[in-house]
């Protein structure tokens, strides 16, 4: 009788062991695709003129709830100054056009409001979760028709988005964000109006991303290392 009492709980303990490893992973690759969108002095409105763009990314999590995003994006800023109803004495006879080419290099913070992961360890963890986001990012612009051949600045990323775990190893998302930069120029144009703007992001431009990301969740956290899992 004994022997099957320490039997079952052996063999209970074991099942709960094995429930609770279900694997973590530490690191994430993917790529994204989606649109991007110019706002400055060419353009007020969210979703006019949205370009194609496309991103590769790596991700570090630190848990369920945490990760470090980095990105490399590739998109365009389209615009004139015939979309806003501003006047520009510079181009009241023709219209300034510009279709720039645009580098994105960023870092971001990830907070997820669920526990994310397939749903089956012991933490509770949900397949599905939002996200909120914040980094620091630099922007290079190549300038088609323009003052300047180029601009370069750094930008500020803020952004909302959902996560979904479809497999072990598997992730889709859907992210917005919208990139604040410290330049006047992604344009092409500076402080067209004639007057001269200061100030940290007075009149500068910036440019909003909509994505959808694919990626795939590689090196297992070791559960049984020390602080692994504090």
């Amino acid at each position: 009788m004994k022997k099957a009492i320490i039997s079952v709980l052996l063999l209970l303990v074991t099942t709960s062991l094995w429930a609770q490893s279900d694997p973590e992973y530490k690191m994430e690759l993917g790529a994204g695709v989606g649109l991007m969108g110019y706002l400055g002095d060419f353009n007020e409105s969210l979703t006019k003129d949205l370009q194609p763009m496309g991103t590769v990314l790596a991700r570090y999590n630190f848990d369920p709830y945490m990760g470090l995003k980095m990105n490399v994006s590739f998109g365009k800023m389209k615009g004139s100054s015939a979309d806003v109803k501003t006047y520009y004495p510079r181009f009241a006879t023709t219209p300034y056009l510009f279709n720039n080419s645009l580098v994105d290099v960023g870092v971001a913070y990830e907070y997820n409001f669920l526990p994310y992961g397939t749903g089956k360890d012991y933490r509770g963890a949900q397949r599905l979760s939002p996200y909120v986001t914040i980094g620091l990012g630099a922007t290079y612009v190549k300038i088609e028709n323009g003052n300047r051949s180029s601009a370069f600045s750094a930008n500020l990323p803020i952004g909302v988005g959902v996560k979904y775990k479809v497999g072990e190893r598997t992730n889709i998302g859907i992210e917005w964000a919208m990139h604040f930069t410290l330049s006047d120029e992604l344009d092409g144009q500076r402080d067209p109006y004639g007057i001269k703007s200061s100030g940290l992001f007075k009149n500068t431009d910036s440019y909003s991303t909509l994505q959808l990301t694919f990626s795939y969740s590689f090196m297992t956290k070791c559960r049984t290392c020390h602080n692994e899992d504090e």
